[in-house]
């Protein structure tokens, strides 16, 4: 698998707080990455780091192939558009005239291009507003579009749908599935919000005190959390063997306790233990929530 972003052992310490300590993560090409962790986990400190923004004390990172200590580094950023932390816009201008200052910054020889990636955000008709009348979710693909100038094919987006109203995170959302899809553009987004992260991630990345404690790809993770029905009975060894012989897939969690992964005809199931002297004491559906899978991962202690 090709890779567009790799991290090996990469640290990153001040004075005596390890912001990053030890991490190594892989974001494939034309995915769509979750980098996920809590608050002060490390996810900003990495995105500044791939940036240039900071150098890292130990480890390296690799850009298209690219290590950071190498002199080409400085084109491989060239292919990458960020958002670290809030969007570097200027509230007293329009959208067209921010779009121009970052042409500007960027040494584009022309302005050719502004109107379309407006467009490709949805503020082409915003005309005269200045954006300190824009809403968050404005603010926010004007940010995107920003990112996007110098035609990226990697955007990293640090925690994008932070305080936007639901219609804001829908709007973020389909921009992101869209440049992915369309344009083909690969995505790193750092959130801490999982539930809106498995509308869009096809690959994860779960950060905690600084390092990956696991990267899974969108099914796998699927896999960890589908949806099951939790069946107690009196002895699951007797369980297994009806099971089995209903080829029906399960796992035994303890001496009375597995979740099935299909719905079994309950009459059936319940006649064939009960000739085996076993009963059923309760079933229910259940399925593993994103949160509890990462509080599982990492555990529920605060990094705040």
């Amino acid at each position: 698998m090709e890779y567009v972003l790799s991290t090996n052992h990469l640290c990153k310490h001040y004075r005596n707080f390890r912001a990053l300590n030890g991490l190594t993560m892989h974001v494939p090409k034309g995915g769509i990455y979750g980098f996920v962790g809590r608050n002060g986990a490390g996810k900003t400190t990495l995105i500044r780091l791939i940036c240039g923004l900071q150098t890292p004390t130990e480890g390296y990172y690799e850009l298209y192939g690219i290590r950071d200590d190498d002199k080409n580094i400085i084109q491989s950023r060239k292919r990458m558009g960020a958002i670290v932390e809030t969007p570097s816009i200027y509230p007293d201008l329009t959208a067209e005239e921010n779009m121009k200052i970052q042409y500007l910054t960027l040494g584009l020889p022309s302005n050719d291009g502004i109107q379309e990636l407006l467009k490709l955000v949805g503020l082409e008709k915003t005309g005269n507003k200045r954006v300190r009348n824009f809403s968050l979710g404005m603010r926010q693909r004007l940010g995107i579009a920003i990112a996007l100038c110098g035609n990226p094919d990697f955007l990293v987006l640090d925690e994008p749908i932070n305080g936007l109203d639901p219609q804001g995170i829908i709007e973020i959302r389909e921009l992101i599935l869209k440049l992915n899809r369309e344009e083909q553009i690969t995505v790193l987004i750092s959130s801490h919000i999982l539930e809106e992260l498995s509308k869009l991630a096809t690959h994860y990345g779960f950060i905690d005190g600084g390092r990956i404690v696991k990267e899974m790809s969108a099914e796998e993770l699927e896999q960890a959390c589908r949806k099951c029905s939790r069946i107690t009975v009196t002895d699951t060894a007797v369980l297994a063997r009806v099971l089995d012989t209903m080829q029906i897939e399960y796992k035994i969690l303890d001496q009375k306790t597995a979740d099935v992964f299909a719905k079994p005809n309950v009459t059936q199931l319940t006649m064939s233990l009960a000739q085996e002297n076993c009963e059923v004491i309760s079933m229910e559906e259940h399925d593993e929530s994103l949160e509890s899978y990462f509080i599982s991962l990492v555990g529920a202690e605060s990094h705040d």
